[in-house]
């Protein structure tokens, strides 16, 4: 059994998602990032980045528990105990992992800094917000011109890069993209939408939702609690 300690943002849905598409048996304990359970001493006794998702896997390597932080590297992890999701061979692995390290390093904080601007920050800043949609809008286009090659991010095969890149591009309105603009994009999101395991992955801890806009959330999310030591 694998606990899962995540909430419903993108980067807790590629986990979600993994799960759900590798039929694995999982447990989830939500972590209100908003009320502030991801500066807890157990949370960061698995999770030192404070950050969403981390997982414990009771049978882990030689059959002994380990924890994991990160949500690239419980994909990568997820992957390699099923043997699904990433190809075998190191040419097609390695492509596979060079559009996950585009999500980890650019896709994610790009659109998390889009959203933040557009969305949170308590204070409209316009430099901040062209700079970043259009930041966004670029990498969007990155992905067009690659899916316009083939029918997913790493070649024909639906990988741990399409698990990774699709929930962050859910909320392409509030990112300032129009699907008309980038077809190939579209035409793969629209395909991934419909998979079973995608849209029960989504579904986790959704009903947690909430805004996080009042003062408390920024405070922990952006604010002094989020720098204090912990």
């Amino acid at each position: 059994m694998i606990d899962v300690y995540s909430t419903a943002t993108p980067n807790g849905h590629k986990v979600h998602i993994m799960l759900e598409e590798c039929g694995l048996p999982y447990r989830i304990h939500h972590i209100d990032i908003g009320a502030g359970d991801q500066f807890k001493p157990e949370f960061l006794s698995i999770s030192p980045n404070n950050k969403i998702p981390a997982i414990v896997d009771e049978e882990g390597p030689d059959g002994q528990p380990i924890s994991l932080f990160e949500s690239g590297a419980i994909l990568i992890y997820l992957a390699g105990k099923t043997g699904k999701f990433l190809p075998q061979s190191d040419r097609d692995r390695y492509t596979v992992l060079q559009w996950l390290m585009f999500q980890m390093g650019g896709l994610g904080p790009m659109l998390g800094q889009a959203h933040h601007f557009r969305l949170y920050a308590p204070e409209k800043i316009e430099y901040a917000i062209n700079r970043y949609t259009n930041e966004a809008k670029r990498l969007y286009g990155v992905m067009d011109r690659q899916l316009e090659k083939s029918r997913y991010l790493a070649g024909d095969e639906y990988t741990i890069a399409d698990i990774a890149s699709f929930p962050w591009t859910r909320s392409f309105a509030n990112q300032g993209v129009d699907p008309a603009d980038f077809p190939n994009w579209k035409r793969w999101f629209d395909e991934i939408s419909e998979r079973p395991a995608v849209q029960r992955g989504v579904q986790v801890l959704a009903d947690k939702r909430r805004q996080l806009t009042d003062d408390k959330a920024r405070d922990i999310l952006f604010g002094a609690t989020q720098y204090a030591k912990h």
